[in-house]
């Protein structure tokens, strides 16, 4: 074969590589933008318990109501998987510990001292976190993503100060922080997902080891705090974010990591204050006002140039 054979059978690769990038672009875009307005859900849900259920027991019926959701459609394929699990154990591990028993726990926490809203917007800083994992990697950003990256940003910053972009933060806000690097993390570990082991098995194994290492504390907190009463009003919102939040939403946010990364998928994250504080707004009395829209439109807007493709 020629050298000129050669670059051709190179530049052919490329294009379909290219090609395949362009194609997962669309799908990978629209389960990140459902996983985010669903999980946006879960904020309110978390702020609308804080004073009935403890954020632990919170969390571990969260999971173990998505465990029973999820088990009929993966019970069986993370089964016949088992060797590659027993093999990817550690890393498997690591995931459930920072997207199941840690990142939830936190949220649930930080909603019993903080607003629903603020909690949409610190977790909007998790993108900024995924953004540098993967340019520590070695993966270019590009200019476009990186200008709407700070152009969300910004709006993330100024929503949270009150119109200053030096804010101010409590102990809430603090736990959401927690969160957000413990989610970013998690988001990252995602890329690195083997490649033989099936989502639906993935995720199945995920939530059982998160869940399992959530119960010693959920012991303590049954010993130090007492149950909870099991009425409508918790009941309702634990079969939410359990099915919603956690089943459905964390298929759809691991299946657009693969198809177009956590960098990308970050920046359509960003949307997640704006739903927060929709959500919030009609259901919780939290107030809107013409700071809190001209900080969304920031968002949008970066939201719009950091997930486009240049020509």
């Amino acid at each position: 074969m020629t050298v000129l054979d050669h670059d051709h059978v190179r530049s052919s690769e490329a294009t379909t590589a290219a090609e395949r990038v362009r194609r997962a672009s669309g799908p990978g875009l629209l389960l990140a933008a459902v996983a985010t307005v669903v999980w946006s859900g879960s904020f309110v849900t978390s702020r609308a318990l804080h004073d009935t259920v403890p954020p632990v027991q919170a969390a571990f019926w969260r999971w173990v109501v998505a465990i029973v959701a999820v088990a009929p459609f993966a019970a069986r394929e993370t089964w016949r998987q088992r060797a590659l699990i027993r093999r990817h154990f550690g890393r498997i591990t690591l995931a459930a510990l920072l997207g199941v028993t840690v990142y939830n726990t936190l949220v649930n926490q930080a909603g019993v001292t903080t607003t629903a809203g603020n909690m949409g917007m610190i977790m909007a800083a998790s993108p900024v976190v995924m953004a540098v994992y993967e340019r520590l990697g070695g993966r270019r950003l590009g200019p476009r993503r990186v200008t709407g990256m700070t152009v969300a940003l910004l709006g993330v910053l100024l929503l949270v100060g009150d119109g200053s972009p030096i804010p101010s933060f409590g102990a809430g806000d603090l736990w959401m922080f927690a969160a957000a690097l413990s989610f970013a993390s998690y988001s990252v570990l995602l890329r690195r997902r083997p490649a033989e082991i099936g989502g639906l098995a993935f995720l199945f194994a995920t939530f059982v080891l998160g869940a399992l290492m959530l119960a010693p504390a959920y012991g303590v907190s049954l010993a130090v705090q007492g149950g909870f009463t099991v009425t409508a009003g918790t009941a309702g919102p634990l079969v939410y974010v359990g099915v919603f939040s956690s089943a459905i939403a964390f298929f759809a946010w691991n299946k657009a990591i693969a198809l177009i990364g956590a960098a990308r998928a970050g920046i359509v994250y960003y949307l997640q204050p704006v739903c927060v504080a929709a959500l919030s707004f009609a259901l919780l009395d939290e107030p809107t006002g013409p700071l809190q829209l001209l900080c969304m439109a920031l968002i949008l807007g970066g939201v719009a140039l950091g997930s486009s493709k240049g020509r």
